[in-house]
């Protein structure tokens, strides 16, 4: 097993509504600690948001209602048990855009980053990461792959999974 793999930990799982997203968002919100970045993938209306407004709700943002995709001002702030950072990259054309938003102070700010479209700035993401991929695998059925690289991502995909085979 070359070294790459064994710095990651991956589990998928299938939601069949966008409550199912949220939720397994939200009890992924309420492990998370500081300084955890979650990078978000997948393509336009995969449930990227909902699961972000689940993890909110779990790091105690008090209304998730109040949790929207900044796709014009690119960083939303939330207040909760830690600081969410929500970023959305995706009117991002190039890298440098988002180097000008303060890329650095924000992946290692204390509190929660997440970036949909992470995908287009998979050169500039930490080494340390939780990785969430979303596909659509039927009309209403979404696949969540999680890819924890790092030792900390790592326990978080491998608690997640534990916490939502128990909630099943």
């Amino acid at each position: 097993m070359n070294q790459e793999k064994q710095a990651e930990e991956t589990w998928s799982v299938k939601t069949s509504s966008p409550d199912e997203t949220f939720r397994l968002g939200q009890l992924l919100g309420a492990m998370l600690s500081e300084s955890t970045v979650i990078a978000l993938m997948g393509d336009l209306g995969t449930g990227k948001t909902v699961f972000v407004k689940g993890v909110a709700r779990g790091l105690g943002v008090a209304d998730e209602r109040d949790v929207t995709s900044p796709t014009f001002v690119l960083v939303n702030e939330y207040r909760g048990r830690l600081p969410v950072f929500h970023v959305d990259l995706y009117r991002v054309e190039k890298s440098a855009e988002v180097e000008d938003l303060g890329w650095e102070e924000l992946i290692s700010a204390p509190g929660v980053t997440l970036v949909e479209w992470a995908e287009k700035v998979s050169k500039l993401l930490p080494e340390e990461r939780l990785e969430v991929h979303l596909e659509w695998v039927g009309a209403v059925e979404r696949k969540l792959v999680f890819i924890g690289k790092g030792q900390a991502a790592r326990g978080l995909v491998q608690g997640l999974g534990e916490k939502w085979m128990k909630e099943e």
